[in-house]
């Protein structure tokens, strides 16, 4: 591994992302008819290897139904307006047409509405009901509340998601959040991240984690690395986590 000196006692290495690196063709071309691209989440399985980021932008009940009618999974944030309210497009609509300067403030406003639990499983009931599995999104601090009541709802897989995840999250004024006993409780996968690191992935597996999200600051509507300068490039993160499976 090529180390580079940033100053006394700091060194760094490099790190690829997707525009540094390119797939080289094989010996060998296949028939897509026979590939298999299923892939196995704890107990569940889905035909087609595609999550749906659990943002309200992204995925609605709507979205997610049609996702997981095509096989792949719509992941719903349950900290979003989809459980805030029981008609968001309203607020949508008007979201639309509101200008760039006003946009903050509105956003601001309309997420201040408490989280309603009923709505958690109304919107749950409302997937689950087409046939097709149900995912939804949570932040640590309320996985022991919102999680519980999606899994009392019939969620399938239960994504546990913040901006820079770790086993350990340390603080004075709130309890310790037991990921290792929540994983072991729970009836259901549950998905962990995001983490960019061999040593955090190892850490999450060994939680009980079924799969972990893998990403910090190379999204294309991520900001993280660019305001706060914390991230790794995506391949150079995904091939690090993917060597804590081994």
């Amino acid at each position: 591994m090529h180390e580079v000196s940033l100053g006394k006692y700091r060194k760094a290495r490099m790190a690829y992302g997707f525009d540094e690196i390119s797939l080289v063709p094989g010996l060998r071309t296949i028939d897509p008819f026979d590939v298999d691209l299923s892939i196995t989440i704890g107990n569940q399985q889905l035909e087609l290897p595609i999550l749906g980021a659990a943002m309200d932008g992204v995925i609605d009940p709507t979205m997610a139904v049609a996702m997981g009618k095509l096989g792949a999974m719509g992941v719903l944030n349950l900290e979003g307006i989809f459980c805030r309210y029981q008609d968001p497009y309203p607020l949508i609509s008007t979201l639309i047409q509101k200008s760039r300067e006003e946009i903050t403030n509105y956003l601001q406003k309309i997420y201040q509405e408490p989280i309603q639990e009923s709505l958690i499983k109304e919107r749950i009931q409302q997937i689950k009901s087409q046939g097709v599995l149900s995912a939804a999104s949570v932040t640590p601090s309320r996985a022991q509340t919102l999680g519980i009541a999606a899994v009392e709802a019939g969620l399938d897989i239960l994504i546990i998601q913040s901006t820079v995840t770790t086993r350990e999250f340390l603080s004075s004024r709130s309890a310790t959040f037991d990921l290792k006993s929540f994983c072991l409780n729970l009836p259901i996968p549950v998905i962990v991240g995001n983490c960019a690191t061999y040593e955090v992935a190892l850490e999450l597996m060994k939680a009980g984690a079924s799969g972990i999200l893998v990403g910090i600051g190379p999204g294309a509507a991520c900001t993280t690395r660019a305001v706060l300068g914390i991230g790794i490039p995506q391949i150079t993160a995904t091939i690090d986590v993917a060597a804590a499976r081994y």
